[in-house]
């Protein structure tokens, strides 16, 4: 049986539509109108083995901030709905993950408390891509991301000086934790209190 999680969130700055398969196939389905945005997607979905969807429409002519914003807090919720009552599930994941020079530390617990801690100092750099993907929005990606999942969530990074290979080593860390945080490994719901 697969863990399915979907969400719409429509406002008068975007249209959002995400859907997500926690046991995958990882088969990517993503358009945000913002190609950096959508290639970090990409990693979270290829690298966490998950099924995922996600089509949206903003005013990328005001600027990209609107979209990504929304893009995440879906996609968080629409996770939150997959993981279910988290029976059986690992909860628990961390590591180091590398991209070339940058080295990025991600430890996360599927707890129901959003918590972010985010310790990475990104070099001062031009935005990504056109429209442009300005770097300090990586971090309002993964906390919204992170916030509307429940998840309480540790990013710090080691080292790095390349803007994207930072933010790319994060993504594909953050997927590679929540692969094995979502892992069903036994029964019950992984906490003394019965619930999560």
């Amino acid at each position: 049986m697969s863990r399915l999680g979907r969400r719409s969130r429509a406002t008068k700055e975007t249209s959002v539509d995400v859907a997500i398969n926690l046991d995958g196939p990882s088969n990517t389905d993503i358009s945000t109108g913002i190609p950096f945005f959508d290639h970090m997607l990409e990693q979270l979905a290829k690298h966490g083995g998950f099924g995922l969807k996600v089509h949206a429409k903003g005013d990328l002519h005001i600027d990209t901030h609107h979209t990504v914003e929304d893009v995440s807090l879906a996609l968080g919720e629409a996770f939150r709905e997959a993981l279910g009552d988290k029976s059986g599930i690992r909860r628990f994941a961390s590591g180091a993950f590398p991209l070339d020079e940058a080295l990025v530390d991600v430890a996360l617990d599927l707890s129901g408390r959003p918590f972010v801690a985010w310790n990475v100092q990104m070099p001062e750099v031009l935005p990504l891509g056109n429209p442009p993907f300005d770097p300090q929005l990586a971090e309002h990606a993964v906390s919204s991301f992170a916030t509307a999942a429940a998840i309480t969530l540790h990013v710090t990074k080691r080292s790095g000086t390349n803007a994207h290979h930072i933010i790319e080593a994060t993504f594909k860390g953050l997927a590679r934790c929540l692969r094995d945080a979502v892992r069903v490994e036994t029964t019950g719901v992984p906490s003394t209190k019965g619930t999560l």
